[in-house]
């Protein structure tokens, strides 16, 4: 499985980016995506995560009311991360994720090469 994110760049505190992650290598119908967030020094800590199946997703506590993630159809294998009300704490680099098996310690099967968002203030 091959994951590539796609959307990060600067952005002004209170606006909005979306992210895009595509899949792609092999049938996958049963694997949750998610996205997770890095910045230097710190830890990978999770942002979103969606049932490709159902459309169920579920959020951090920062990013909730802010952050939407999608998509499009239970077939489709790009999922997308709307980010609405950006703040400056919001600036990491984000991971796309396949197959997550656990938020905290972070845990997945497949990882994208990661996309950084950048919130200036």
């Amino acid at each position: 499985v091959q994951l590539q994110a796609f959307g990060g760049g600067l952005v002004q505190a209170g606006g909005s980016l979306r992210l895009s992650c595509a899949a792609s290598g092999r049938t996958f119908s049963s694997y949750t995506m998610g996205w997770f967030r890095q910045v230097p020094g710190k830890e990978r800590e999770f942002v979103a995560v969606i049932n490709r199946a159902t459309g169920t997703t579920d959020y951090a506590d920062s990013v909730k009311g802010r952050f939407t993630m999608s998509r499009d159809n239970a077939e489709s294998t790009t999922v997308y991360l709307q980010m609405n009300s950006l703040k400056a704490e919001d600036t990491a680099t984000y991971y796309c994720a396949a197959g997550i098996r656990s938020r905290a310690p972070v845990k997945s099967d497949y990882w994208g090469q990661g996309t950084l968002v950048t919130v200036s203030s």
